[in-house]
């Protein structure tokens, strides 16, 4: 007989209290009723601490008039919460993805509260993460308290993500869809770009990428080649159509073979309804998928990222605008040095030569006050419409003179300027 702990949403949150730190799901899992319920609460907290990675979808306890009550401090800064962050409420803390759990396991930010969404219990008593696992796993299993919002339209993973009914202290049951993000539409720079990146990826790869236009455009050109693989922090609907063409079968991987293996997943119903139930998905918590000593241990590892802007020593800022925090360190640097390490690995950074406003991403110097995700050291690969540039090995002046060449050509002439100023005749 499996007993669940159901109960209201306004019950289910009174076990926070005042100067609690309450975790809450990430991505498409952010379990909005308990949300809801807990800012309901506002007039009688004070000083909750609100933590989680990525969410999705509105985040009221952001609103200036509950300042008081909850304060935001956030692992990862997404455009539901960009605005207010940078008008100081709330904070950010910059940590690599994968040692995110250790900062719950080693007792550094305790949980008291942990929100979370899962699926309907099996018949053996356990729920399901669904397409988060992250760094999801490690806050539940290190709350003093967990609330569930139990909804049937959560997929059943296999992985990492199944928790018994019995650590949960409480929990609601909600019908309604789980958070899909729509899939950007791929531009012609998108396109040339990805035409670069596939260039670079050989047959039985073992992938790692993202949501977005160069990740799309990278995944739509990769429809001829053989034996590929995903060991990655997350993926999206493109990688539907190559599992499809039997483009990604895992066969040459040496951790897991034959699995795709991720710790989020984020994207429409289709990809939802992909995963669940999938013995070809393997959703492990973050701190296995991100592990370096992991990810170097299949073969050509390629990793695929972005940037913001990147200077010309090699230098990559991906999360900030100046001192604007835009998004977060994440677990770029993670799959940048496990893809180095990897036997025949290549870490990629793609981005677009300019911004929208015609401002040049390959700059002299980054803004002041911008943080250096990937540093010159740790880069190798930069690829944008313009071409490629293979920075390891390289000295700066060589550096520049690569990075120089894949920058927008309306640039060029005050880039070389700035570099000759630098280093002399480069």
């Amino acid at each position: 007989m499996i007993h669940l702990p159901i109960t209201t949403p306004e019950e289910a949150v009174s076990s926070i209290q005042s100067g609690n730190r309450v975790f809450i799901h990430s991505v498409a899992q952010t379990p909005h009723v308990l949300i809801r319920a807990m800012v309901a609460r506002a007039g009688e907290l004070r000083d909750v601490e609100i933590c989680h990675m990525h969410t999705e979808g509105p985040l009221p306890y952001l609103e200036e008039q509950y300042q008081g009550s909850f304060k935001p401090n956030s692992f990862f800064i997404g455009a539901n919460m960009r605005k207010q962050l940078n008008q100081g409420i709330g904070d950010y803390v910059p940590v690599f993805l994968s040692e995110i759990p250790l900062l719950f396991r080693r007792n550094i930010l305790p949980i008291d509260v942990a929100l979370i969404q899962v699926s309907p219990p099996d018949q053996h008593g356990y729920c399901s993460l669904g397409p988060s696992v992250d760094i999801s796993l490690a806050a539940i299993q290190t709350a003093k308290y967990v609330v569930a919002q139990i909804n049937p339209n959560v997929p059943r993973t296999h992985g990492d993500g199944l928790i018994p009914v019995s650590m949960l202290h409480a929990a609601i049951e909600v019908d309604e869809p789980i958070y899909e993000v729509s899939l950007p539409q791929i531009t012609a720079t998108d396109r040339k770009i990805g035409q670069y990146v596939a260039s670079l990826v050989d047959d039985g790869a073992t992938l790692q990428l993202g949501i977005g236009g160069i990740p799309n455009a990278t995944l739509a050109e990769l429809v001829h080649h053989k034996g590929l693989g995903i060991h990655t922090e997350m993926f999206s609907d493109g990688v539907l159509d190559l599992v499809e063409r039997g483009v990604i079968t895992g066969e040459h991987k040496a951790v897991l073979p034959h699995r795709i293996v991720s710790t989020f997943v984020m994207g429409s119903k289709r990809v939802y309804d992909f995963v669940d139930d999938n013995p070809m998905v393997t959703m492990k918590q973050v701190s296995y998928t991100n592990d370096t000593a992991i990810i170097r241990r299949n073969p050509k590892v390629t990793a695929i990222n972005s940037a913001i802007e990147i200077d010309l020593t090699g230098q990559v800022c991906a999360d900030t605008i100046g001192t604007y925090q835009y998004s977060g360190v994440g677990g770029q640097m993670d799959f940048v040095r496990g893809a180095s390490l990897s036997e025949g690995g290549k870490p990629i950074i793609a981005l677009a030569s300019s911004t929208r406003t015609g401002q040049s991403k390959i700059v002299p110097f980054l803004k002041e006050g911008a943080g250096v995700t990937t540093t010159r050291a740790h880069v190798h690969y930069i690829v944008t419409e313009y071409g490629i540039a293979d920075l390891y090995g390289q000295n700066l002046r060589q550096r520049a003179r690569a990075l120089i060449n894949i920058a927008h050509p309306d640039h060029r002439e005050a880039l070389e300027r700035q570099a000759h100023e630098r280093f002399g005749r480069y």
